[in-house]
């Protein structure tokens, strides 16, 4: 994973609902496995964190974006 592609995720400008994202759920955070999704709604209310915006997907699921995939068109 490059820099720039893991900043992009802690930066809430650059998350939009749309998105096409890789999230990392609390419950999956000690396995740093992915869940990739369509961002519906941006919870993180801070325009940054170091962490990763956290996102709810059109699925339901809840997590912090590690990776924009492909942001919307």
């Amino acid at each position: 994973m490059n820099q720039s592609t893991k900043k992009s995720g802690t930066s809430r400008r650059n998350i939009h609902p749309g998105d096409t994202v890789d999230i990392v759920m609390k419950k999956d955070q000690r396995i740093n496995k992915l869940t990739r999704g369509i961002v519906k709604d941006i919870l993180t209310n801070s325009s940054t964190h170091p962490h990763g915006i956290k996102v709810r997907l059109q699925t339901g699921q809840v997590g912090r974006v590690q990776t924009i995939i492909k942001p919307r068109t």
